[in-house]
This record gives C-alpha cells, structure tokens and sequence, in this order.
C-alpha cells in the first residue's frame, strides 16, 4: 500500500520563517518535519496542541472574563470595597 502525499504551502514573512528556522536547527529537523509534527499532534488531541494566550499572556476566555468583570465594575454593577474590613462588614450585614 503506498502512501499519496499532499503539499501545503503556507505564506509567512521572512523574518518569521527565518526565525523558527534557526529553533528547528537547533533542535535538528526542518520547517517541514515541524509541520508535520504539529499536524500529527492536532489529530492525536483534537486540539492545537498548546495553550493559545492573547498578547496580555492569557486565554481568551479568561480574558474575555476579566473584560466583563472590568465593564461590570465601571457601571456599578459590581460591588467594590476599600478594605477587608468593609467587605467583612457587607458580607456579616
């Protein structure tokens, strides 16, 4: 039984492409065996294989809700407390 093979081709700037050449040097495969595990790993998971994080170095979602908490608190939706002490107070009343 032979194996067909398919092409991917993918466009990316050169820095980038330059960049992650140097780390697959490094750890000694090439752009394309890199592919190739990360597709592997995409169907051993069902997932992308990593955590995604936004530029703030957290997940959608948990930035999604931090969002909602902000916009919560701005419109006085929200309680908010200067001390401990006046939290307990509100929590005991």
């Amino acid at each position: 039984m032979s194996i067909q093979s398919a092409t991917i081709q993918l466009r990316i700037d050169a820095q980038t492409k330059k960049r992650a050449q140097s780390v697959f040097k490094k750890l000694g495969i090439d752009i394309s065996s890199a592919m190739k595990l990360f597709l592997n790993q995409v169907i051993k998971t069902g997932s992308i294989p990593f955590v995604v994080r936004t530029a703030n170095g957290y997940t959608p979602e948990f930035e999604r809700m931090l969002l909602d908490e902000i916009k919560a608190m701005e419109s006085g939706k929200e309680k908010s407390f200067k001390s401990v002490r006046d939290l307990m107070a509100d929590l005991n009343s």
